[in-house]
């Protein structure tokens, strides 16, 4: 553990995290790593099962996202959290990988898998309801109180204004944004070609995120908000966890975490 980050103790065995109704997103138990298949990360009850179902906790869930927080300062001590999932289709299995990381060393300073069975069918927009159960469980498992929570996919920048990000932060309370590899169904012009530069990823005139360049020559990211965190601190936030590469660190660390497990199975 690098100095300066408290542990928190563990949680006891399905307390609660985040009381939304109608779901009980209950803690799990305690671990830092898990076999590849774990049915506490199954999902809750009253967990959507249909697309109609799915559509109408969006709409609910749509109006507790903060979007009038700056977030946490980039440069400022920062626990920073990747989360991404991998799935096993033969098993119908999905993997969830939590990788917190010192934002200023970018040090791996924990990691956490949880797996379930896949609790939703693949529909476009609603890959959150796939995917939830068994990132909350892996974060949960974590011993680190995770400041900013990176998710590889979308947060205001979905069709419904309710992605994964935006999700995961109305379950934990967490400040989060989402960092996708591909624009979804939204327009941009290129940004310039230096790292940094950055252009409007735009729906009609409506601003969802920003295509983000983090490395020069290199295909631009696209960043959008989550919960509790503005699009200003969002893009310089990636841009402090990208210093290499395309993809900020916590993206490739959660994605070879998520690998691992698979293959370990």
């Amino acid at each position: 553990m690098a100095p300066g980050y408290a542990r928190r103790p563990p949680p006891p065995h399905r307390a609660p995290i985040a009381p939304v109704p109608p779901f009980t997103c209950g803690r799990v138990r305690w671990a830092v790593m898990i076999p590849p298949r774990d049915d506490s990360a199954a999902p809750p009850p009253g967990w959507p099962v249909t697309e109609a179902g799915a559509l109408a906790v969006q709409d609910r869930l749509r109006d507790r996202v903060v979007l009038d927080e700056p977030g946490p300062e980039p440069g400022a001590p920062l626990v920073a959290v990747g989360v991404d999932v991998a799935y096993d289709d033969a098993r119908d299995l999905v993997v969830a990988a939590a990788v917190a990381l010192d934002a200023g060393t970018l040090e791996v300073l924990e990691e956490a898998t949880a797996a379930g069975p896949v609790a939703f069918p693949y529909v476009p927009g609603l890959l959150a309801f796939r995917e939830v159960p068994a990132v909350l469980a892996a974060l949960e498992r974590l011993t680190v109180t995770p400041g900013l929570v990176v998710c590889d996919g979308y947060g205001l920048a979905h069709p419904r204004r309710f992605g994964l990000a935006s999700h995961l932060g109305v379950l934990t309370g967490l400040p989060t944004i989402g960092v996708a590899k591909t624009p979804f169904v939204f327009a941009y012009d290129a940004p310039g070609p230096r790292r940094g530069d950055s252009a409007p990823l735009l729906d009609g005139a409506e601003e969802v995120g920003r295509a983000l360049r983090t490395q020069e020559g290199v295909k631009p990211v696209f960043v959008s908000v989550g919960h509790r965190v503005d699009l200003d601190r969002a893009c310089a936030h990636v841009l402090r966890l990208a210093p290499r590469y395309r993809l900020p660190e916590t993206t490739r660390a959660a994605d070879s975490l998520c690998r691992r497990a698979l293959a370990a199975g």
